[in-house]
């Protein structure tokens, strides 16, 4: 391994495992990375937090496209291909790995990383709960320290050399993109392919949701967003409704309505997921507001009433005659 060298960036030293072949790639913005790394601490059993071979899917980012972690930007920059490398970085470097860490873990579990169904930024959510959701990662938030990250450059691709997901595409291509993926979500809906359908939504709600944080809250053009945002969860939920995820409807639903409460079809969905669970009272409150709000729903209201009252009162016949059976 060859001595610590500089990298003309304050608080960083690399020493390298195994040397690459090639000249240095071409990071020219846009330029999709594809590579291996293994995050440890400091410490005297060097503890590891992260390792992507573990998860056995390679790390990309796109260069010039705002990662958190903009010092990874200029290691992989150093580097050449089949090239593996330490990296020491000093605090100033580390600091927002916490949240880092945190969505490539949830990506890993096949979760959403930018929980996009909360109405507040992600920074926002940590101070409020006061917890990233891992421990190993809260205690680094608290005391944030320098670390090593072992890096193995496997292949740099030319914008041209590959086609851009919708995370890798920057504002203007995501706003362009949105309309696309409402509309294939809607086509899909009609299919009945409601599990297809629900993906192509948030996409689209992601894409939103990443401009809106460039955005102040509540001012014209965040409010624009957030219009396009509240139509595509409510889309997301009608598909819902229909994969019989009745509970998630009434969470969205309910976030929704709370931050926006004229909004006439979440509560007419709400109301359909509530009757659905045999939240009686609660199906009628949310059907009698949708009425109020929108006069013109009141024979479709009266209609979807109908049918929950039958629903109830078979419901109460079948019980009755469980225990009656039960007691004969």
């Amino acid at each position: 391994m060859e001595e610590a060298i500089g990298l003309n960036i304050e608080g960083v030293k690399k020493r390298i495992y195994h040397g690459g072949t090639g000249d240095l790639p071409k990071f020219i913005t846009g330029s999709k990375v594809t590579f291996h790394f293994q995050t440890l601490k400091c410490d005297s059993d060097k503890t590891v937090i992260d390792d992507s071979k573990k998860v056995g899917v390679p790390m990309e980012i796109i260069i010039g496209n705002m990662f958190k972690l903009e010092v990874w930007e200029t290691l992989l920059a150093s580097m050449r291909i089949g090239e593996v490398a330490e990296f020491w970085c000093d605090v100033t470097h580390t600091g927002l790995y916490p949240l880092v860490s945190k969505s490539l873990r949830r990506i890993a579990e096949g979760k959403d990383p930018t929980d996009w169904h909360m109405h507040t930024c992600g920074l926002a959510n940590m101070f409020a709960y006061h917890t990233l959701g891992y421990e190993d990662l809260d205690e680094l938030q608290k005391e944030p320290q320098p670390l090593i990250f072992i890096i193995e450059l496997l292949k740099v691709e030319s914008p041209s050399m590959y086609k851009r997901e919708t995370w890798a595409l920057n504002n203007d291509e995501k706003l362009k993109a949105v309309p696309v993926l409402h509309g294939e979500g809607n086509r899909l809906f009609k299919l009945g392919r409601y599990e297809d359908a629900t993906n192509k939504y948030r996409e689209a709600l992601i894409c939103l949701k990443n401009v809106q944080t460039k955005e102040k809250p509540w001012e014209v053009p965040w409010m624009k967003l957030e219009k396009m945002i509240n139509t595509l969860i409510l889309n997301y939920c009608q598909c819902l409704l229909r994969m019989e995820e009745y509970y998630e409807v009434l969470e969205h639903t309910t976030d929704l309505i709370q931050h926006h409460p004229g909004l006439v079809k979440a509560y007419f969905l709400r109301a359909k997921a509530n009757a659905e669970v045999w939240n009686e009272t609660e199906a009628k409150k949310d059907f009698e507001k949708v009425v109020d709000l929108d006069p013109t729903m009141s024979r479709q209201v009266k209609k979807e009433i109908r049918m929950l009252e039958m629903r109830m009162q078979e419901k109460e016949e079948e019980e009755k005659l469980k225990y009656k059976n039960l007691f004969s």
